[in-house]
């Protein structure tokens, strides 16, 4: 190999190194250009609905956000801080519950099977000696607690989430001010040859973002307010904050939707055991409501993402990301297919096709 070459791969791998090594710095820039992408979707939606000048409608859709955070910080997010605690503290006992259900299920389908004298043989041979032996319910349902806590509370302490926050909302607010300004200014370090191409795949990622980001909201929103309705019918206590919870999760596909049913199925066991089912059924019976007809009703211009694709893009964003990776997951996911489309397939595979041929 020439010189030319090995400093060009000295080059390349100084590069990937340095950015694995800023992966968490770059997943919150990419937080605070999804942040951003949703700012100017909403000044785009006021400019064309009230035909005023983009500049008019930037400080309406900033206004408007603004007071939306102050809302939240002074009635959504203390009640569902409240209530989100109770939660946590409830899954110790509901676990606890759960196993004493199983055990008592088991011993009843051992009586009916075997008998009275089957009962205590059977109970024997599943559980050993005495439900002691197992391990204790409390401490598996710490365990269990210590484990959503973790994921909580994976971003870090509170100062660094506050941090953080911050720093994602500034460079929202910064690149919504200027939007174009940004998008030159990334399109330089594009070959020139290459800038026009690139300029109309920004405009697909920015297309497809403004759809998902649309979407989602009003998919969550008929999830939050549906799980509250059925929540509320059922009796089932914390009502708001397992509503919220089911909203906000959903923008995780898969993962989220089974992790919000968790929440409130606990706090249902420890009323009646059939609520928690009842539940469960709810749950089931929105998701696909929201998959199978509002979804697809919101979505048909969005860019059709592979279920397998997906899926496998949620636990590579996740190991390389962490728990941010899985939550912006889909947005990657849609930003990715769109580049593996249009410069991989399109721009390199095809040519050479056409090259050959």
């Amino acid at each position: 190999m020439k010189f030319s070459h090995w400093l060009i791969l000295i080059v390349l791998a100084t590069s990937a190194i340095l950015l694995w090594n800023l992966r968490s710095v770059i997943i919150i820039i990419f937080a605070g250009v999804i942040l951003a992408m949703a700012i100017c979707t909403l000044v785009g939606k006021i400019k064309n609905i009230f035909k005023i000048p983009r500049s008019i409608a930037l400080i309406i859709s900033l206004a408007s956000v603004l007071l939306l955070l102050i809302f939240s910080l002074i009635t959504v997010i203390p009640q569902f801080s409240k209530e989100f605690q109770e939660l946590i503290i409830s899954l110790p006992t509901a676990a606890r519950a759960l196993l004493n259900i199983t055990i008592e299920n088991i011993n009843k389908l051992s009586e009916i099977l075997y008998g009275e004298s089957g009962k205590y043989n059977l109970k024997e041979n599943l559980l050993q000696t005495d439900i002691s032996s197992l391990p204790d319910g409390v401490s598996l349902a710490n365990g269990i607690t210590d484990s959503f806590k973790k994921i909580v509370n994976l971003a870090g302490n509170v100062g660094i989430g506050i941090v953080q926050f911050i720093f994602v909302f500034s460079i929202g607010i910064m690149i919504s001010v200027q939007p174009e300004s940004y998008k030159e200014a990334l399109i330089l370090i594009i070959p020139s040859f290459y800038r026009r191409r690139f300029r109309s795949i920004l405009l697909k990622c920015g297309e497809s973002l403004s759809n998902w980001m649309t979407g989602v909201l009003i998919s969550s929103s008929f999830v939050a307010i549906l799980a509250g309705l059925c929540l509320y019918l059922l009796g089932v206590k914390l009502v708001f904050a397992n509503a919220l919870l089911a909203g906000m999760l959903n923008i995780i596909p898969n993962v989220g939707p089974t992790i919000s049913t968790i929440f409130p199925m606990s706090v249902a066991l420890l009323d009646t055991p059939w609520k928690s089912i009842a539940v469960l059924i709810s749950y089931v019976f929105i998701q696909n409501i929201e998959s199978y007809i509002i979804t697809p009703s919101i979505m048909q211009h969005q860019v059709k993402l592979l279920p397998a694709f997906t899926l496998t893009s949620q636990f590579i964003f996740t190991v390389f990301f962490g728990p941010i990776g899985l939550i912006l997951s889909l947005p990657l996911t849609v930003i990715f297919q769109i580049l593996i489309k249009e410069v991989l397939i399109h721009d390199f595979l095809d040519q050479r096709k056409q090259f050959y041929n």
